[in-house]
């Protein structure tokens, strides 16, 4: 991951490990902090693997009017309702996953239409998933037809190898054609070839009218990795995985520490007024 090469002028966070913390709540230290940033002049606005719906309370607690990303920069839209980009998975590629994934034990989600639908309304993710999508699923065994125009596909299983195993053999076929990672440790995510945070934090950086050079990221797990290694200001939260903080030249506190607000205090600000 790259040093600095500017004073930033855009701060772009994830969501989810990372702006909120554990219970998914945007805290009153972190909303401060964003309004610090406000205060200094440098911009503010967040990426998330999340649907619109999800990204909406979060975007309206902060009063970002700004671009704001969902399904890892998927779709780039306001909170006015104002769509700037929206990449879907092609639906032959989204069928050949499905098929590929077969009848292996994992749940399924899918999104498409800022609906969410699931295999299956019980377990701890599904709770989890309803705050972050803002919303309840629609129980379904036939995903035939949102198949063919899904933003998001995610397979949920708490048996992380057994997770890895289905991305070790799905990537390699798709991985040209589709985006595939692990957003956690129990989610594995696919979405449109366009649709991973190096190319949203691109699309967000340029709607802001800042270089990459000038924009700071702050993330925790392995779908950030392509945000982080392209902007000037590469931030990783203390919750991350060992081998994403041991290679990162800045790290801040976890997301039940305010991590965010400390790295905007101690990092950005601090960095902005040296300049």
């Amino acid at each position: 991951m790259s040093e600095p090469l500017g004073t930033p002028r855009l701060v772009v966070s994830d969501v989810d490990g990372t702006l909120v913390d554990k219970q998914k709540v945007l805290t009153p230290g972190t909303i401060a902090a964003v309004g610090r940033l406000r205060d200094a002049g440098v911009g503010f606005t967040i990426i998330s693997a999340r649907p619109m719906s999800g990204v909406m309370p979060i975007a309206d607690a902060l009063e970002l009017d700004e671009p704001i990303g969902a399904f890892n920069g998927g779709i780039v839209f306001k909170r006015s309702g104002e769509i700037i980009e929206h990449h879907r998975i092609p639906a032959d590629i989204a069928r050949g996953i499905w098929d590929t994934v077969g009848d292996a034990k994992v749940d399924r989600w899918v999104f498409a239409d800022d609906r969410w639908y699931a295999s299956s309304g019980e377990g701890t993710h599904v709770e989890h998933e309803r705050v972050a999508s803002n919303q309840a699923p629609i129980i379904t065994t036939d995903f035939d037809d949102v198949l063919s125009r899904a933003d998001k596909i995610t397979f949920v299983s708490d048996d992380e190898p057994y997770l890895r195993s289905i991305h070790s053999e799905v990537a390699p076929a798709f991985g040209e054609r589709a985006t595939v990672v692990q957003s956690q440790t129990y989610y594995l995510d696919v979405t449109a070839l366009e649709a991973n945070k190096g190319t949203g934090v691109a699309e967000l950086a340029e709607a802001f009218g800042v270089p990459l050079a000038e924009t700071a990221a702050i993330g925790d797990q392995a779908n950030d990795i392509p945000m982080l290694a392209r902007v000037g200001l590469p931030i990783v939260m203390g919750n991350a995985p060992d081998a994403m903080r041991e290679k990162a030249a800045h790290v801040t506190r976890g997301n039940d520490e305010d991590g965010v607000a400390h790295a905007i205090d101690t990092i950005i600000l601090k960095g902005h007024e040296n300049s």
